[in-house]
């Protein structure tokens, strides 16, 4: 089989019987939820996030990643004191984090017994079974973070299992990513989908270290719109492997012009993150020279 034969039967999705899985799972869990009676009086907004969500997962990371926003809580940040209006009163109900964590875990206990897995420090993760995929189900509450400008991004806040919280964008990464798919005439999800299979078989081989998905994902988002036409699936993973070498040189961040994250809304590489500029570039590298571009 030649190299553009592999990169074009790399670019679908999961395979049918792996979406039936993770529709099944997608539909259980909310199941679990609506039937769970402690939750009746929670308002609640279900909904799936990260590569499911967007249509960029491949078979190895075919996990269903669902979120479970308290909408009646609403915690906020602003980019200066006193931006915020006023006329926003305190939450005074019952629905705390550790309240919330608690009902969550019980509802699905009830719906998967012996299948829970609550030792992580943020999702609750439900293992898969024959018809099943994985699950990572996440506790959150709706978040507002308030511009000088007057604008307002809308999130969600995670409270970590034992401390310490997390603020997520996953509606704008389906945004950003949609538009950007739609602008590349669809090639962009199908290169994303293309490099994460070829992250999985070099770190199943032991040719290179595992990444998380998501950080490729945010590579390929990085790249140009131009880089996405030309007339191959080789040509295009090519420039965008080029593109993310030479730009990722250095471990120096410029001082603009920095890449983000697939939601567009946090740096992709600050002090904070669990990959770097070099994971980058050598990621960039790795998977050259394992598809033996030239």
């Amino acid at each position: 089989m030649s190299l553009e034969d592999r990169l074009s039967s790399w670019k679908g999705p999961s395979s049918d019987t792996e979406q039936e899985k993770q529709e099944r799972t997608e539909r259980m869990i909310r199941q679990a939820i609506q039937d769970h009676e402690p939750l009746n009086d929670c308002d609640l907004t279900i909904f799936t996030k990260g590569s499911y969500s967007n249509n960029t997962n491949v078979r190895s990371d075919s996990d269903v990643d669902i979120a479970v926003e308290c909408t009646e809580c609403v915690y906020w940040e602003e980019a200066k004191k006193g931006i915020r209006p006023t006329n926003n009163s305190p939450y005074l109900g019952k629905w705390t984090p550790e309240k919330l964590r608690i009902e969550i875990i019980a509802a699905l206990r009830n719906k998967f017994p012996g299948q829970v897995d609550i030792t992580g420090t943020t999702a609750i993760q439900i293992n898969s079974s024959s018809a099943r995929v994985d699950a990572d189900v996440v506790p959150c509450f709706s978040f507002k973070y308030y511009f000088i400008d007057g604008g307002v991004r809308r999130g969600t806040k995670i409270f970590k299992n034992g401390g310490g919280n997390i603020v997520n964008y996953p509606r704008q990464q389906l945004e950003y990513g949609t538009n950007k798919n739609n602008r590349t005439n669809y090639a962009y999800k199908k290169v994303v989908r293309i490099l994460k299979r070829v992250q999985n078989l070099m770190a199943s081989t032991d040719t290179f270290r595992d990444l998380p998905s998501y950080f490729i994902e945010s590579l390929v988002f990085n790249c140009p719109d131009a880089l996405f036409e030309y007339s191959t699936w080789t040509e295009r993973v090519k420039q965008i492997l080029i593109y993310i070498w030479e730009e990722l040189q250095g471990d120096n961040e410029p001082t603009n012009e920095r890449w983000v994250e697939a939601n567009d809304c946090f740096y992709l590489f600050h002090s904070g993150q669990k990959w770097n500029r070099k994971d980058g570039r050598e990621f960039a590298y790795a998977a050259w020279n394992y598809l033996r571009l030239s």
